[in-house]
C-alpha cells in the first residue's frame, strides 16, 4: 500500500524518514512555502591569530584543554568509578556466593523466601538505586557546568572552517 505526500511521490507507511507531523515544518501556516535560510554568525577567531577562521578541530582542543571541561569529566569519574566498582564488587560477592556456598545461599530466611533470592531481588534494588543516584547527581552536580560548556562550543563552532 503507498501514500502520496502531495507533491507527487509516493511515499511508502513505513519509511522512518517520513513524518506527517513533521511536514512543512517552520513554513507560514497554510502556504506551502519553505523556510527562510538562517544566516550564519561570523567566523570564529583562531586561537592563534585574529584574522584566520579556526578549525572545528582545533576549537574542540582548546574546549578539552579548559578547566571547566576538566571539571565536568573530573565530576563525571569521582561519582562513576567508585559507584561502578562497588556495584562490580557486589555482583561479584553475589556470583561467588551463589557458585561456593550454595548452604548458604539456600538458607531459608522467610517461608519459602531464601537468601539468594533476597540477594537476587537486592541485585535488582541497587541496579535502580544507582541509576536512580546517577541521574541525580548529574542533574546536580554536572548537567549546568556541561550544557554551559555545549553552548559556548557550538557557538565558537558555527563559523569555524571544516
Amino acid at each position: 500500500m503507498e501514500k502520496y505526500d502531495g507533491r507527487g511521490g509516493a511515499v511508502r507507511p513505513d519509511d522512518p524518514w517520513y513524518d506527517v507531523s513533521a511536514s512543512g515544518w517552520g513554513a507560514p501556516a497554510g502556504t506551502g512555502a519553505r523556510p527562510e535560510p538562517v544566516e550564519v554568525p561570523p567566523q570564529a577567531v583562531a586561537p592563534g591569530g585574529e584574522g584566520e577562521a579556526a578549525s572545528a578541530a582545533e576549537i574542540y582542543r582548546e574546549v578539552r584543554a579548559s578547566a571547566a571541561f576538566q571539571e565536568v569529566r573530573g565530576r563525571y569519574r569521582r561519582f562513576v568509578v567508585p559507584a561502578s566498582a562497588l556495584f562490580l564488587v557486589w555482583y561479584l560477592a553475589y556470583v561467588v556466593a551463589a557458585t561456593t556456598a550454595p548452604a548458604l545461599m539456600a538458607r531459608p530466611v522467610l517461608g519459602p523466601v531464601n537468601v539468594a533470592m533476597l540477594a537476587g531481588l537486592g541485585q535488582f534494588a541497587s541496579t535502580f538505586m544507582l541509576t536512580w543516584a546517577y541521574v541525580r547527581h548529574a542533574r546536580l552536580r554536572r548537567d549546568r557546568l556541561a550544557l554551559d560548556l555545549r553552548w559556548e562550543t557550538q557557538q565558537l563552532t558555527r563559523g569555524a572552517r571544516g
